[in-house]
């Protein structure tokens, strides 16, 4: 598996209400969370970003509630790969739940920079930023978590198991 698209960056503790705000958890339909993913941090966000494009932070990202809401609104913007130094562990966890790939590393988180094109390969973590001419050496998923990402998510891994 593959991503590659244009970087979002944002930096320390972004947390789970910078990513979709509260008064937005009433609603439930991924595409009206899209609608609101990151508006609060950033209002163009939401009308910049396009299918393949990458999320890039810094330390904590995910932090605050344990809302599944918050990566679902960033996978149905669109965003097939989010990269930062360090996730909340719920946060990561429910990504992957909701086949969202997300991988921590330090060194891409540092020298990534917003605007900048960056292609992942998850079988072997490897990070090119296209734009710089840099790599950097991310986590590879395990095989059964590139099975559950595939499946768009964990209860689609299971129902067609």
């Amino acid at each position: 598996m593959k991503a590659n698209g244009t970087v979002f960056k944002y930096g320390d503790n972004v947390d789970t209400d910078v990513i979709i705000p509260a008064r937005y958890l009433n609603v439930s339909e991924p595409s009206e969370l899209a609608a609101h993913c990151m508006e609060d941090i950033d209002q163009e966000f939401i009308h910049k970003v396009k299918k393949g494009d990458i999320i890039v932070a810094n330390k904590n990202f995910g932090c605050g509630s344990s809302r599944e809401h918050a990566p679902i609104a960033i996978k149905a913007a669109g965003v097939s790969c989010v990269i930062a130094e360090t996730f909340a562990r719920i946060f990561y966890r429910n990504s992957i739940n909701i086949g969202l790939p997300i991988i921590e590393c330090p060194e891409a988180a540092k020298n990534i920079e917003a605007g900048d094109q960056v292609e992942i390969d998850f079988d072997s973590g490897m990070i090119y930023n296209r734009t710089k001419g840099t790599e950097f050496k991310g986590q590879a998923f395990p095989e059964f978590m590139q099975k559950i990402i595939a499946a768009e998510g964990l209860i689609n891994y299971i129902n067609n198991r």
